[in-house]
């Protein structure tokens, strides 16, 4: 009697093991694919090349900054911008003012002087000011995430936008990188013969009250390095202190062999959703996941051309 029950206990204890060998086995838990997979593996027709006539190059002693206009959100400053591009106007001009968290800012050191300022060529003197166009008909992709600026975000073109449905307005984002045209007290007294690029925290109180007129696709790096600029807004005091910009051209040009060969990532591909879902639910070295992006923290790839 007492070998059968304990026959009986041991067959008992084994029978979970026995029957776990026949259960079908469970599929390994995979880690979702990363940002840097997602770009990797995005196909080439997700991806747009460079438009010639919209995208200039300026030439530093550091290097090259390369920026795109925006021309649906600011016709008549792009317009301005490629012609002073065209005759070289921002040849030979100044970074001249760098503000710690805030913005790289360029242009004429003697705009305010009538006798010393830069003629604008045919570029137009006075021209309206573009803050903002109509949401109507805009494809927006709209991003589903909360943004305490605008109750709307999304992108249009690669750029970051932001859009009011009350008003009918929409309106490019102060985001890092993004370039804007200086202005003085008057709405309408931007050219785009000044221009800033954003090198700090998005600031984004400055939407719909500067014109945005593109963004920095490479080379912000050389901007946001460069030395901070005095008390005074950081405007440098010293003309020594100014970074000299050598040579401003527009794509369209030069000679093809010597233009950046760079791509886009479309906002309107399919990549484009799987790569902001992969930067909401972070996996792989995050312990804590935010579940969230905004606007300005979901910036668009670039890539070299094939």
């Amino acid at each position: 009697m007492k070998k059968t029950l304990v026959a009986a206990l041991v067959l008992a204890a084994a029978l979970p093991a026995l029957a776990a060998k026949h259960l079908p086995k469970k599929p390994a838990k995979t880690q979702p694919a990363s940002s840097a997979e997602i770009i990797k593996a995005a196909p080439d027709a997700d991806w747009r090349n460079l438009d010639p006539d919209n995208t200039i190059l300026m030439d530093l002693a550091q290097g090259q900054v390369l920026i795109e206009l925006a021309p649906r959100f600011a016709p008549r400053h792009a317009a301005n911008i490629r012609a002073m591009a065209h005759e070289g106007f921002y040849d030979g001009l100044s970074i001249v003012r760098v503000q710690d968290n805030f913005v790289a800012q360029w242009g004429d050191p003697d705009s305010d002087d009538p006798a010393k300022a830069k003629p604008l060529g045919k570029a137009d003197a006075k021209i309206p000011a573009e803050f903002s166009i109509p949401l109507k008909g805009l494809p927006l992709k709209k991003l589903p995430d909360v943004d305490g600026w605008a109750p709307v975000t999304g992108f249009v073109d690669g750029f970051p936008v932001a859009a009011s449905p009350k008003t009918g307005q929409a309106w490019l984002a102060h985001c890092y990188g993004m370039v804007g045209a200086g202005r003085g007290n008057e709405v309408d007294s931007s050219t785009g013969a000044e221009l800033y690029a954003v090198i700090g925290q998005a600031p984004r109180g400055l939407d719909l009250n500067i014109t945005v007129v593109g963004r920095v696709l490479q080379g912000i790096e050389l901007l946001a390095s460069l030395p901070r600029g005095g008390p005074n807004m950081g405007f440098y005091e010293q003309p020594e202190q100014r970074t000299e910009i050598r040579r401003v051209r527009l794509l369209a040009d030069m000679p093809e062999a010597e233009r950046p060969r760079l791509q886009v990532l479309r906002t309107e591909s399919k990549t484009w959703p799987k790569l902001l879902d992969a930067r909401r639910h972070r996996g792989g070295w995050f312990v804590h996941s935010p579940e969230h992006i905004e606007v300005c923290s979901a910036t668009v790839p670039t890539r070299p051309a094939p």
